[in-house]
């Protein structure tokens, strides 16, 4: 028997997309933007709650800072948690050649 990953329905759908649209855009088309924004703020790449709060993530999307942050606010918990994992599991997407010059981001403490 293989394992199978629950799903979790999304509960406020809006802010959900918003917030992922967001962070699609930062880590894909302006992933440089986004980790040059985050070295200067001195944020681990992989602390989601302090890249919120350093405005990366707005930075990077061209939105205005604070979105992210209250888009995630917004959300109950479940999709909160739904929305680190996709975070997560984009920012190791980043490209080799990027996460090289920023290894730093990327070291655990």
């Amino acid at each position: 028997m293989a394992f199978e990953q629950a799903t979790i329905g999304v509960v406020r759908e809006r802010e959900f997309r918003e917030l992922k649209e967001a962070i699609e855009k930062s880590v894909s088309g302006e992933a440089a933007k986004f980790l040059k924004a985050l070295s200067g703020s001195r944020v681990q790449v992989r602390n989601f709650e302090a890249v919120l709060t350093a405005n990366a993530l707005d930075l990077a999307a061209g939105n205005k800072p604070g979105t992210a942050r209250g888009l995630y606010e917004a959300l109950p918990v479940s999709d909160q948690a739904q929305v680190r994992e996709f975070y997560l599991s984009k920012i190791e997407e980043i490209d080799p050649a990027l996460r090289t010059k920023f290894h730093k981001l990327y070291q655990y403490s």
